[in-house]
């Protein structure tokens, strides 16, 4: 496994140990020791740690990759060298499994450098001959997640500047981690599927009502603010001369917060038989405002 110290590979580690799998997850940082879990120092630019994560496995769950870089550069590496540095050690290794998280992002490459790198590293395990599943959420939220946390942080201060009129999916970190580790389980139902997922909301939110909707989970009626693609633009040059590299508004997020549809598509969505969302997103949204809350985030 692949990014098991971020925001999702975390929930999706704490699901696997839960499960009684044995896992190896790669890290940059020493981590504390846990049964039937054997941390691997390394990176994906690390041929021989890779070697070491993925011998003998059953399946590879790959998570890790960047949502923030400077440039284009910074995202291909990321994302698309890293992908194909994973599916090279597979193939030394004999190890076929593959599940491939990507990004809703991949299928409008055009928008983003992110958007880009995540369509071609599909590409990649594409034409990798693995056994693999590619998996494209949308927006995730859930508690531990900082990219969502300042929608949160506007709504407790009763005002929230959205994107342009438009609508989006949302998941729940804990139900994408329930169908990733299902899918390392199986190839029945998934074989070179890519699948779209969400929380089961038809035809996705609204931007305003999703605001409503943080706002409520904060205990605030909150004001939605439609902000134009020119003010976002300037905020995000604005947010880069401040935070720098930790800039989470960016000009390359721009133009794909501003795209007016990011709803799954519906044949793209698994099979029923394998996998549902679980979690209703008001009930999902409460819990991440009260996580934050407990952290001191909010």
């Amino acid at each position: 496994m692949t990014g098991a110290t971020g925001f999702v590979g975390a929930e999706v580690l704490e699901q696997a140990l839960g499960e009684g799998l044995r896992v190896n997850a790669l890290t940059r940082r020493a981590q504390p020791p846990r049964a039937k879990l054997k941390w691997v120092p390394g990176s994906l630019e690390d041929a021989a740690a890779l070697d070491t994560l993925v011998r003998d496995a059953d399946a590879v769950v790959h998570i890790a990759g960047v949502v923030n870089a400077p440039d284009r550069e910074g995202f291909e590496a990321g994302n698309a060298r890293g992908t194909v540095a994973v599916i090279d050690a597979m193939r030394r290794r004999g190890i076929k499994r593959l599940v491939h998280v990507s990004s809703l992002a991949a299928r409008e490459p055009q928008l983003s450098h992110y958007g880009w790198s995540k369509e071609l590293a599909e590409r990649h395990v594409k034409a990798s001959g693995l056994d693999w599943t590619i998996v494209r959420p949308p927006a995730i939220y859930g508690p531990g997640d900082r990219e969502m946390l300042e929608l949160f942080r506007m709504a407790k201060r009763g005002i929230m500047m959205l994107p342009p009129g438009g609508r989006l999916s949302v998941i729940h970190v804990g139900d994408l981690a329930r169908l990733l580790l299902a899918l390392a389980q199986e190839k029945e139902y998934s074989l070179t599927r890519t699948f779209e997922v969400d929380d089961g909301t038809p035809d996705g939110w609204d931007h305003k009502d999703f605001g409503a909707a943080i706002g409520q989970a904060v205990g605030r009626t909150v004001k939605t603010v439609a902000t134009p693609e020119w003010l976002l633009s300037l905020a995000a040059r604005t947010d880069r001369l401040v935070r720098g590299r930790k800039a989470k508004l960016t000009p390359d997020r721009v133009d794909y917060f501003c795209h007016p549809d990011w709803v799954v598509t519906q044949r793209r969505q698994p099979p029923r038989r394998l996998w549902m969302p679980q979690m209703p997103t008001e009930e999902g949204l409460k819990a991440t405002a009260e996580a934050y809350r407990e952290k001191g985030w909010l």
